[in-house]
């Protein structure tokens, strides 16, 4: 004697899968697993991107420390030298050698003249055509911008963190102040 026709043995099937809880905690892990990575990633490497911007805003901090109190004298320092400097405090963060690193150091008359914006050539390129190293003596203006680009680690993370085109996050950290008398 048959118990239970075609139909109700795809119910009885189906009414034992239902109840059956064995896997349901693989599944649920599966499915949230994606999401809560690419959480994980993302706070990564922003931290790292904020620590980085940190350690490169007490460099041109003391950077600048240095040009204001005269112990920096453009006529004994040149460029490469500065640059040097300031890639010396970063190498806690970045690839030796500083590949990425580009600044701009001048002197203004006054101090409506230092320059608010940063300047792009398109959307994601830094333009760095009117970069100089030109410090001001005693008593002037000066005004310094460091950029890095900073990459990004996680392919995941590019598209959305990433605005240069080359798939790094511009970095940025500039001071302006008046050289004491020295």
């Amino acid at each position: 004697m048959r118990r239970f026709g075609k139909i109700g043995r795809l119910g009885f099937a189906l009414s034992r899968f239902k109840h059956n809880k064995d896997g349901a905690t693989a599944i649920e892990f599966g499915i949230l697993a994606i999401p809560f990575i690419m959480i994980v990633f993302a706070v990564l490497e922003t931290s790292l991107s904020f620590t980085a911007q940190q350690v490169m805003a007490n460099s041109v901090d003391q950077a600048a420390r240095k040009v204001r109190t005269g112990q920096i004298d453009p006529k004994t320092t040149n460029k490469e030298q500065f640059r040097a400097m300031i890639c010396n405090d970063l190498e806690i963060m970045v690839s030796s050698g500083c590949p990425d690193l580009e600044f701009d150091l001048k002197s203004y008359a006054k101090f409506s003249d230092v320059p608010k914006t940063i300047p792009m050539e398109n959307p994601k390129k830094l333009d760095t055509t009117g970069f100089t190293y030109a410090p001001g003596g005693a008593g002037t203006i000066n005004h310094l911008r460091v950029f890095y680009r900073w990459p990004v680690i996680t392919d995941i993370m590019k598209s959305h963190i990433s605005g240069l085109e080359d798939g790094k996050t511009l970095l940025y950290s500039s001071s302006t102040w008046q050289n004491e008398p020295f």
